[in-house]
């Protein structure tokens, strides 16, 4: 009876206040316009500047991807164009007398790179070399101050495909380098054979590259005697052939002129290492040492100085090509290693100061190896 009381006097209450109750109806949903309201000025501000970011991402990341193609035509294209327009010019074009004259300049020029080079502070300083080391990106950590009072000579470890960290940092400002090192004038050592390619050779120069020779390395340690900073990438070619991702092998055992030169001028010798070095291109074929392909490379390279590995990155539009991958490159330079000048250094000298160079560069390795990717139980291996 109070039951039936109860429901009655409740379905008066609701009929007086005009309710209507319906079973199994879920309550309508309460929503907030100013969130579902798309043409809600807030929300329209957070579309605009998300396209902004993502118009500013993709400017960036293709002006980098340009600064990448340059350098790659540079140094792989504009070898190969060498060998032919000059005749092209010459025997093809009204423009022939140009190449006479050019002619005249290549013999007159050709000790330039042991000379010094011409190094352009204008060339070296350009933007797109920012460009170019952003695309990785590419850094240089800096672990001891240099006083430009002195010459060093800073050895580069690994060689890599192409030497893009040491590169990078000594022939362009696009890591700072300027910066972190004031008063010091850089250069890097390379093949002679690069200062060979007719126009090419000219760009070489003006980055203030130099010929890898005695007579090189003789006046850059003796002009003007002090604040210079010499890049020698110590493994050179036979190292090359050693770039792979995620491989940490040296060529350096056999490699003790660097040493003798710093023993003779008392020079401090500075090591460095650019991890991640190995890693922007993929080696197409596997070359182990001892292998038949490995003996044939290094044969080829006896020859003629100079055997690329077979590699392959990126494309433009395609997934392989020329082009290198993105991937960080962290160049740490060490602490200078003191040299007491002796004029004619002993064998005895001379593998004394290499122990300790190799020694300082183990703990280099060592102690930033994990800060950049690489496993803690990963070894420098020297050969």
């Amino acid at each position: 009876m109070a039951k039936v009381l109860t429901e009655t006097a409740t379905e008066e209450i609701n009929a007086n206040n005009n309710i209507a109750v319906t079973d199994n109806i879920d309550p309508p949903l309460i929503t907030d316009p100013a969130i579902t309201n798309n043409n809600d000025p807030l929300t329209k501000n957070l579309n605009v500047e998300k396209q902004k970011f993502n118009l500013q991402q993709h400017y960036r990341e293709t002006i980098q991807l340009l600064a990448v193609i340059n350098h790659v035509f540079i140094w792989v294209l504009l070898s190969i164009m060498s060998l032919w327009v000059p005749f092209y010019i010459l025997f093809c074009t009204p423009i022939w007398w140009t190449m006479i004259f050019y002619a005249g300049w290549y013999i007159y020029d050709f000790r330039s790179p042991s000379k010094g080079s011409r190094p352009s502070k204008f060339l070296r300083s350009l933007k797109i070399w920012k460009h170019f080391a952003d695309y990785f990106p590419l850094k240089i950590h800096k672990t001891a101050e240099l006083s430009p009072d002195s010459n060093y000579i800073l050895g580069c470890h690994p060689h890599g495909v192409f030497s893009i960290g040491a590169f990078t940092a000594l022939c362009t400002d696009g890591t700072n380098f300027s910066q972190l090192f004031p008063g010091l004038q850089s250069t890097i050592l390379t093949l002679n054979g690069q200062f060979y390619f007719p126009f090419r050779r000219e760009v070489g120069i003006f980055l203030g590259g130099c010929e890898a020779s005695r007579e090189s390395l003789t006046y850059l340690l003796s002009t003007p005697g002090k604040g210079r900073i010499i890049g020698i990438v110590v493994g050179g070619a036979e190292e090359a052939l050693d770039a792979a991702p995620d491989t940490h092998n040296i060529h350096i055992k056999s490699r003790r002129g660097f040493c003798r030169f710093a023993l003779k001028f008392g020079t401090p010798l500075v090591p460095s290492y650019s991890f991640g070095e190995n890693d922007y291109y993929h080696q197409t074929h596997p070359n182990p040492r001892g292998s038949r392909l490995r003996n044939v490379q290094t044969w080829i390279k006896r020859k003629f100085g100079f055997c690329p590995p077979f590699f392959s990155g990126r494309g433009i539009f395609t997934s392989t090509g020329l082009l290198p991958y993105r991937k960080p490159i962290n160049t740490v330079v060490g602490s200078p290693i003191s040299v007491k000048k002796i004029e004619n250094p002993t064998e005895e000298d001379i593998d004394q100061l290499h122990e300790e160079y190799c020694e300082k560069l183990t703990i280099l390795f060592d102690e930033h190896k994990t800060k950049y990717g690489i496993p803690a139980d990963a070894k420098l291996n020297m050969f």
